[in-house]
């Protein structure tokens, strides 16, 4: 889609890694807890509006992505979300959470707490993700 822009507070949020192939996968800058957002490239802002095949691939791409940060060290638990309330934009979060993490039981939405990624933090991060995500991204990560 041509006249595809993401939405201005995911850019503000989010570090973009690249392109996939339902879309973008995001970085959230917040580096206490491995939190990744999918952008379906589409203008719906429900999931029950895409299309089957669409569906399918976004959830193959949330499946890959949690199974990824499933796999880092400390992350007990898997958060998948689509909330909608602020960003409209259809959004994905792909959280790794833990026991002890700094809102843990709670919701990470809305809370003030952010610790902005080190440049070695994000590349360390990022090459994971080319490492183990080798076929998700359409082209290069970018740094």
């Amino acid at each position: 889609m041509n006249d595809f822009q993401l939405d201005e507070r995911l850019q503000q949020d989010c570090i973009v890694i690249g392109k996939t192939a339902s879309g973008w996968l995001l970085l959230m800058d917040n580096a206490l807890l491995p939190w990744f957002i999918l952008v379906p490239e589409v203008t719906e802002t429900e999931f029950v509006d895409l299309s089957p095949p669409l569906r399918t691939t976004l959830m193959d791409e949330v499946n890959a992505i949690s199974r990824m940060i499933k796999g880092l060290d400390g992350v007990e638990k898997m958060n998948i979300g689509m909330i909608g309330n602020v960003v409209s934009q259809l959004h994905i979060h792909i959280i790794g959470r833990h026991e002890g993490d700094f809102c843990w039981p709670d919701v990470v939405w809305g809370r003030p707490e952010r610790e902005p990624y080190t440049l070695q933090e994000r590349d360390i991060l990022l090459a994971q993700v080319e490492r183990i995500l080798p076929g998700l991204l359409g082209y290069a990560i970018n740094r």
